[in-house]
């Protein structure tokens, strides 16, 4: 994560609390406009993405150079309140929940995190006009039937179980919308829309009907982008493209059927999918899915490949594809969902590719 500019008097950094381990809770505030916009990230301790795409947000609005009638429309016209991690006991550990187990996203009623408490408190103190609840989703994600990865996925979550649109929520979708129409030149058709349904223990689904408009921004997967360093870059355009639309309210101007014009989530992805491979006396599609663990012994990070589904594959892609039919399949170790893979990709004597215990030692295609 790259450091930011240093800070200018104006610019407060506060403790808003510590995690359930002891650890500071920032809040950064800064512009002096009347239009209050909260952003949060890193609920989700490996969830990473959207906490570097803060920074490069802080380094954007604190330089000087070209863009700065654009730095002041923000900053003139909104105050941002950015809290860049909300589960720092998570992140240490690159784990989801905080260091109570507990999914702080569904801690909203509950209150047992004092992280949830935090993040809670912080709204109520705020009452933020806008919200961005920023997130990471799984490279599964594609953006509806185009083929696509979702690189990025945004959502106006739901305040109660009719999915209803007030003037609130309406106003999240019209700033969606003007986001993907910006975002659209930058990473064309690898947006889509997240799941709407109605979760009532989430802070997002809470703050939108709390009247903070919250508009949730969820870092997906993009071809070769194993680090999500393009993705990081498309979410920074994201939030700077969505300040700057309810900086001078042209948000106003779109209409909730552009929101719903981004094709809905559909999990179709996997990271390298093999087809038609033999194995034993039948022949089967196989998807391997990358992501991100951590061993537990050295705390290293480290790309392990497991089995995600075998058999028919034909409504699934990969981010990369290959036909096995002229190659020869050893599995090392019989396959099991979920688990690491364990195989060899022959042809003839040559290895097309091998992944031993999850670990990929040689892929030539």
């Amino acid at each position: 994560m790259e450091a930011i500019h240093e800070l200018p008097a104006s610019v407060r950094v506060e403790q808003a609390g510590n995690s359930y381990e002891g650890r500071t809770i920032q809040l950064l505030t800064l512009g002096n406009g009347p239009v209050k916009v909260f952003l949060w990230s890193q609920m989700h301790g490996d969830e990473p993405t959207a906490t570097m795409a803060l920074f490069d947000l802080l380094n954007f609005l604190t330089a000087s150079d070209g863009n700065n009638t654009l730095r002041e429309a923000i900053l003139n016209n909104c105050t941002l309140f950015i809290a860049p991690m909300i589960n720092p006991d998570g992140a240490a550990r690159f784990t989801r929940r905080n260091a109570q187990l507990l999914d702080i996203n569904r801690d909203f009623h509950a209150q047992q995190s004092p992280e949830g408490r935090i993040l809670r408190q912080l709204r109520d103190k705020i009452n933020p006009d806008f919200g961005f609840n920023l997130h990471d989703q799984t490279i599964q994600w594609s953006a509806g039937m185009t083929g696509k990865p979702a690189s990025l996925s945004y959502l106006a979550p739901a305040y109660d179980e009719e999915l209803s649109i007030n003037a609130v929520r309406e106003s999240a979708m019209n700033v969606i919308a003007a986001i993907n129409a910006d975002l659209q030149q930058l990473v064309p058709d690898h947006i889509g829309r997240f799941d709407d349904t109605y979760e009532p223990r989430a802070f997002g689904d809470n703050f939108q009907a709390a009247g903070t408009s919250t508009i949730l921004i969820e870092s997906g997967g993009y071809p070769g982008d194993f680090e999500k360093q393009a993705v990081r870059k498309f979410v920074f355009f994201s939030i700077l493209s969505g300040l700057k639309a309810i900086a001078t309210k042209s948000y106003t101007q779109n209409n909730v059927l552009d929101y719903f014009a981004i094709p809905e989530n559909r999990k179709k992805h996997c990271s390298i999918l093999l087809k038609n491979c033999r194995i034993k006396n039948y022949t089967v599609d196989l998807a391997l899915l990358a992501s991100i663990k951590t061993n537990e012994q050295s705390t290293a990070k480290e790309l392990i490949y497991t089995i995600d589904d075998l058999g028919d594959l034909s409504t699934l892609y990969g981010y990369e594809t290959l036909d096995c039919n002229a190659y020869t399949l050893i599995l090392t170790q019989e396959p099991e969902l979920d688990k690491p893979a364990d195989l060899i990709l022959l042809e003839g004597t040559d290895t097309i590719l091998s992944v031993e215990n999850g670990h990929l030692t040689v892929k030539n295609f």
